[in-house]
């Protein structure tokens, strides 16, 4: 973007060394409510990358949320180069219903990049794709587990994308995943602008982990550090270094149904053969071990102390054998030590 020219959203432009925050109007609800898309805009005196920023297209994953609130609180902005597209909640309606989806149950993140003559999600997704999308060069986009199964912090990539990478590095999550792409998922749409993209994901549904909220902080910017958005810190040096990455995952599942007693957590490693928890018979007539298959990292587990056959209960990160994965959870007890960084 030429240093000269306005960030325009909607009716509202923005010139280098502003910022506010433009209501985009997007349809009207049952009872003639507007729905409008609160997105923030912060610009830099000097040129730099335009850094996407989003949370909230499930209404229920707070995480983000909170994350890009507590970043638009942050002081260290001031030195900002280049630009800063905010968007704390982008699914008002999900967000304002306390439900993951919209109000005719579809999935704001397969709508993309949706229709001006389609569903209320559709137009959401089309005005989002329309107003927003073109101005970025870079995106985050933050979620988080369902109700009842956290996430460890985690960074998911999309194969074959080396600047994502980096990206990654950068953002220094206990560990990288590479994924496949959903159809009509933010993500895909952003590949397909080719506009190198993140996806966060941690802590889960209706809850604030302070360990995601934290990370997710540090990832941004270090990303924006990386980026040359702000200054570089030599505390940032190596970094990045215990990150681990896995190109495929596997959830282990109930072998039959019980009480579930886990014998790990998020963040541990585990090897082949190794317990991870026990299915018990509410009666007192057996018990049943769940042992791993993989060498891994548990990046996800369910808290629900009963299961049915079939139930995923263990999400594992798939390592190569050998790899340093007791820094996983490491990595976790430096995120809760650290202060959080808003200097």
């Amino acid at each position: 973007m030429n240093e000269a020219t306005p960030l325009r959203i909607g009716a509202v432009e923005f010139f280098p060394g502003e910022g506010g925050v433009v209501d985009l109007p997007v349809g009207s609800l049952t009872g003639y409510q507007p729905v409008t898309m609160h997105v923030h805009v912060r610009r830099g005196r000097q040129p730099g990358p335009v850094l996407l920023l989003t949370a909230g297209l499930h209404g229920d994953e707070l995480i983000g949320v909170e994350i890009l609130r507590r970043l638009l609180q942050m002081r260290n902005l001031r030195s900002l180069k280049g630009s800063l597209i905010i968007v704390p909640v982008v699914c008002m309606p999900a967000f304002l219903a306390r439900s993951r989806y919209l109000p005719d149950r579809r999935d704001l993140n397969r709508l993309f990049p949706g229709s001006p003559e389609g569903s209320l999600g559709s137009r959401l997704a089309h005005a989002f794709a329309r107003e927003i999308v073109p101005h970025a060069t870079h995106s985050i986009d933050f979620h988080g587990g369902a109700v009842g199964r956290p996430n460890l912090p985690q960074i998911r990539i999309s194969p074959g994308d080396p600047f994502a990478v980096d990206l990654a590095r950068a953002f220094a999550p206990p560990i990288v995943i590479e994924t496949g792409l959903r159809e009509g998922s933010l993500r895909a749409h952003l590949k397909g602008k080719e506009i190198p993209s993140l996806l966060f994901e941690g802590g889960e549904a209706f809850r604030l982990c302070p360990e995601a909220i934290r990370c997710g902080l540090r990832g941004i910017l270090g990303v924006m550090r990386f980026l040359g958005m702000l200054p570089a810190l030599k505390s940032d040096a190596g970094a990045s270094s215990a990150t681990l990455f896995a190109r495929s995952t596997t959830w282990v599942r109930a072998p039959q149904g019980g009480l579930v007693i886990p014998e790990t957590d998020l963040g541990k490693r585990v090897t082949p053969g190794a317990r991870l928890g026990t299915i018990a018979d509410p009666f007192g007539r057996y018990e049943t071990v769940i042992h791993s298959e993989v060498e891994g990292l548990v990046i996800g587990i369910s808290r629900e102390a009963h299961a049915d056959e079939g139930d995923a209960l263990f999400h594992l990160a798939s390592l190569p054998g050998g790899s340093d994965a007791d820094r996983g959870s490491e990595f976790i007890d430096e995120i809760v030590e650290h202060r959080d960084p808003v200097e």
